[in-house]
């Protein structure tokens, strides 16, 4: 027989009509604290667009700040890679603030995006060799971050 008693035997115990907190309202998602290197690394991105693109717009209309023959140059002209110095930081701008989104295409395209712009650099380095080191090890912290502590990161823990 069942650990409920039928009505009107009086063996029943009387129940309580008041809810326990656990059943009244769900708690709240513990947040990782490696969220943070998310956080991080779509502020970076952010940034690094930016500095691209003024990186491009320089090249594009100050032609004479960067101190480079056009044969230490590989593949393009000054104009040509500040073409592509603008339109990646574009990219890499609208990356990361997706990636606030914690949506996975975000953190694909972020990875992808931080990868190209490591290499632009990297071909880029006689032009501005300190910048483009620095770019470099911060696209690959950004990397990094993304690839290590990417699943940290849901839509529900960013909603407000």
């Amino acid at each position: 027989m069942s650990q409920q008693a039928h009505p009107g035997t009086g063996s029943a115990q009387p129940q309580s009509n008041a809810r326990s907190y656990s059943s009244e309202r769900p708690r709240p998602s513990e947040r990782s604290s490696w969220v943070g290197w998310i956080w991080f690394a779509g502020a970076m991105m952010i940034l690094l667009g930016l500095f691209n693109a003024i990186e491009g717009l320089v090249a594009l209309f100050y032609n004479t700040f960067y101190v480079v023959g056009p044969e230490r140059l590989l593949v393009f002209s000054l104009t040509a890679w500040g073409w592509v110095h603008l339109i990646i930081g574009v990219l890499v701008f609208i990356a990361g603030c997706a990636l606030f989104t914690g949506a996975v295409w975000a953190r694909a395209v972020a990875v992808v995006l931080a990868a190209l712009n490591a290499l632009t650099q990297l071909v880029f380095l006689s032009a501005s060799p300190v910048w483009g080191v620095i770019v470099i090890a911060l696209d690959v912290l950004v990397i990094w971050a993304i690839v290590v502590h990417g699943n940290e990161l849901n839509r529900e823990e960013i909603s407000y």
